[in-house]
C-alpha cells in the first residue's frame, strides 16, 4: 500500500500444511471475510514466497506469505471533526479531494488524524437527525455509521486528489467491481526529472517487494502484479517534464515507482527519485523542492458509473497552490 495500506507477513507452521490459503489468511486476519480475502488474492495482493498465487493453494510448511491490506474494516475507524474539502456528495457516495500530508487510513502507528477518521466524523454529523429518528441512540448511530462508510480506493499520505468514499456496502462492493473491472478512470498529474524524449508513452511492468528494502517496491520485479500506466506530456520546462498519467491498474506506489523505472522519477519523492532532488544545480528550485515537503503527483481527474443512477460521472480537482505556484518558479 502504502503509508496507507496494511502489510502483514505470516510463515505457515506445520500445523497449517494443506490448509486453502484463503483459509489460512482467515485463520490470521480479523475483520476480513473469507470473501474478501480471496478478492484480494485474486487481484494479486497476496503472495507466497514472493509469487501472487490462487485461493484454492494448499499451504505448505515454511511458506512466506505477504499480504497487502487495501483497506481496514470501517469498525476500526473513530469519528474526529477534520475539515473535508468535500468535491460531491449524494446518499450513496461522496467524492473528497484530499489533501497532501493526510494518510488514508490508521494502521501502521496512525491511529487518528486520517481520512478514515474524518469521514466517520463528517457523515455522522450529516445523517443523525435522520438515523435517530428511526429510534438508534448516538452510540449506537456511530456504530451504524462506522459499519456503512468505507474508502473504495487509496491514495499515498503525499499526493493530493480525488478519492471516493461508499456510504453503505451496496455501493462500496459496486464501486471495488468497477474497480476490479478497470472501468474507473484516473488520471494524475506528476512533474518528473529529466527531458522526456517522447510526447506520449506506455509503462507496462510488473510491481512487487523490493527485495533489499521491504518499505519500497520495485517495477519489473519477477513474480510481481501486473501494472499498467500511460502518460503524456502536458508541459515542458528545462530539466523538468510534466505529465498526465493515467492508471489501468491500482498498485502500491505505482506511478512513482514506474516513472522512477523509465528515469522520470517524480519531484519530491525522496522514496523513489534516488537522489535527483539534491542534484538540481538552480538554487532557487532546489530550495523549491524542499520546500514542497511532498511529491509532485495530484489526482485531477476522476471518472466512473454511478452504481445507483447507472449515470457517468466525471470529476476534477485543480492542482493545489502549492504544485501551481511551484511550477511558476520553473
Amino acid at each position: 500500500m502504502t503509508e496507507e495500506n496494511i502489510n502483514l507477513n505470516f510463515q505457515a507452521a506445520d500445523t497449517d500444511a494443506g490448509k486453502r490459503l484463503d483459509a489460512f489468511l482467515a485463520e490470521k486476519i480479523e475483520n476480513w471475510s473469507r470473501s474478501r480475502l480471496q478478492k484480494l488474492i485474486d487481484e494479486g495482493d497476496v503472495a507466497v514466497n514472493e509469487k501472487t498465487s490462487k485461493s484454492s493453494y494448499k499451504v505448505r510448511p515454511g511458506d512466506r506469505i505477504e499480504v497487502e491490506l487495501t483497506e481496514l474494516p470501517a469498525a476500526e475507524f473513530e469519528p474526529e471533526n477534520i475539515p473535508l474539502d468535500i468535491v460531491y456528495e449524494d446518499d450513496c457516495l461522496a467524492v473528497i479531494n484530499k489533501p497532501a500530508g493526510m494518510v488514508v487510513h490508521p494502521g501502521a502507528g496512525v491511529s487518528g488524524g486520517t481520512l478514515a477518521n474524518a469521514v466517520a466524523h463528517k457523515f455522522n454529523i450529516q445523517n443523525e437527525k435522520l438515523k435517530i429518528g428511526a429510534g438508534l441512540s448516538e452510540q449506537a448511530l456511530i456504530q451504524n455509521l462506522k459499519s456503512r462508510i468505507g474508502i473504495v480506493h487509496r491514495l499515498d499520505k503525499n499526493t493530493s486528489g480525488l478519492i471516493i468514499v461508499a456510504k453503505n456496502e451496496a455501493t462500496h462492493e459496486a464501486l471495488s467491481e468497477q474497480f476490479r473491472e478497470r472501468t474507473v478512470f484516473k488520471s494524475y498529474v506528476a512533474l518528473v526529472h529529466g527531458a522526456a524524449r517522447e510526447n506520449f508513452g506506455r509503462i507496462e511492468a510488473s510491481i512487487g517487494r523490493d527485495k533489499y528494502n521491504r518499505l519500497k517496491m520495485a517495477a519489473n520485479k519477477v513474480g510481481g502484479r501486473t501494472a499498467l500506466s500511460l502518460w503524456k506530456a502536458r508541459g515542458r520546462y528545462e530539466k523538468f517534464t510534466l505529465l498526465d498519467v493515467q492508471i489501468k491498474t491500482g498498485r502500491t506506489h505505482q506511478i512513482r515507482v514506474h516513472l522512477s523505472f523509465i528515469n522520470h522519477p517524480v519531484v519530491g519523492d525522496e522514496t523513489y527519485n534516488e537522489g535527483r532532488d539534491k542534484t538540481v544545480s538552480d538554487a532557487k528550485i532546489k530550495q523549491g523542492i524542499a520546500n514542497l515537503r511532498r511529491v509532485f503527483l495530484h489526482a485531477e481527474k476522476l471518472a466512473f458509473t454511478h452504481p445507483q443512477t447507472g449515470e457517468r460521472m466525471s470529476f476534477t480537482a485543480p492542482m493545489p497552490a502549492e504544485l501551481t505556484e511551484f511550477l511558476e518558479l520553473l
